[in-house]
């Protein structure tokens, strides 16, 4: 199997000395996702975490509605890539034909070869309300993905996708040089684990895009925090969902864009309400 990190000779030129020596970075690697004997994507991302991937890239792209539907479930390596080879139940294996299509897509790529302007910005899916939280909350959370980040330590290069909750704290965290696959990594994991999304957030490394709105609504989480800016479709996707978003998050606080009142904001919170969009 093809290992996460690769250990790669390189020269360095720094306050006009030159040395030599390797650096960690990150292995890419060509990801096959195939039903039932046909390609639907390949996708290029980080080899580690594969069956989280598999599950939760078919929960996303809404081939299945839950893991139970894919019969079996084998990782492949080839020489050039890693086949993600599934077997669906005949109902799900009927959609699948129907919605087969083949895309070749480059790292960070979320919805590379839809069909139509629709299917591209489609509606995700309302999320339940869900409960309240308190921004010492999302400070904690934010706070404590940064130890958990194994691959980014090493090479200060991958995205990460988490989950917290207030009982458990970091419920999953994964990673992958694609933001959008580590998120898909991440709603593998929490579906096999069968937890109940609505009573946590999900945290991320990266921008939000409409993508990953749409990503977290499929999970099912009611909040979403992550430490970049949201793009303007971002937050039109997440108001309609029914998903608070905070963003831009730092050690000082954070920024919410998006139904405000599942965070019980405080006037010594530290923290200005943002704006809510209509």
């Amino acid at each position: 199997m093809h290992d996460p990190v690769f250990a790669a000779d390189r020269r360095v030129w720094r306050d006009g000395r030159a040395s030599s020596g390797t650096r960690q970075i990150p292995e890419e690697t060509a990801l096959a996702l195939t039903y039932n004997g046909g390609t639907y994507a390949v996708m290029m991302g980080t080899p580690c975490d594969l069956t989280d991937f598999a599950i939760g890239f078919s929960l996303s792209e809404g081939i299945v509605h839950s893991s139970g539907e894919i019969e079996t479930l084998d990782i492949v390596p080839l020489d050039d890539g890693i086949e993600l080879r599934m077997w669906l139940k005949p109902s799900s294996a009927e959609l699948v034909n129907e919605r087969r299509r083949h895309i070749a897509g480059p790292t960070g790529c979320g919805i590379c070869g839809v069909e139509s302007i629709a299917e591209a910005v489609r509606p995700a899916v309302i999320v339940p309300k869900g409960r309240t939280f308190a921004p010492s909350e999302i400070m904690a959370a934010m706070a404590s993905i940064n130890a958990l980040q194994a691959i980014n330590i090493v090479t200060r290069a991958v995205h990460a996708a988490a989950f917290w909750t207030p009982a458990r704290g970091i419920v999953a965290l994964r990673e992958d040089v694609g933001r959008h696959n580590a998120l898909d990594k991440l709603a593998g994991a929490l579906a096999q684990e069968q937890v109940e999304a609505a009573d946590g957030m999900v945290l991320l490394t990266s921008r939000v895009s409409v993508e990953m709105v749409q990503k977290t609504a499929a999970i099912g989480a009611p909040l979403m925090v992550a430490v970049s800016a949201p793009t303007a479709l971002a937050v039109r996707t997440a108001d309609a969902s029914g998903i608070t978003l905070a963003a831009i998050a730092r050690s000082d606080g954070f920024e919410i864009f998006t139904h405000p009142e599942r965070i019980a904001l405080t006037q010594d919170a530290g923290v200005a309400e943002a704006t809510h969009v209509a």
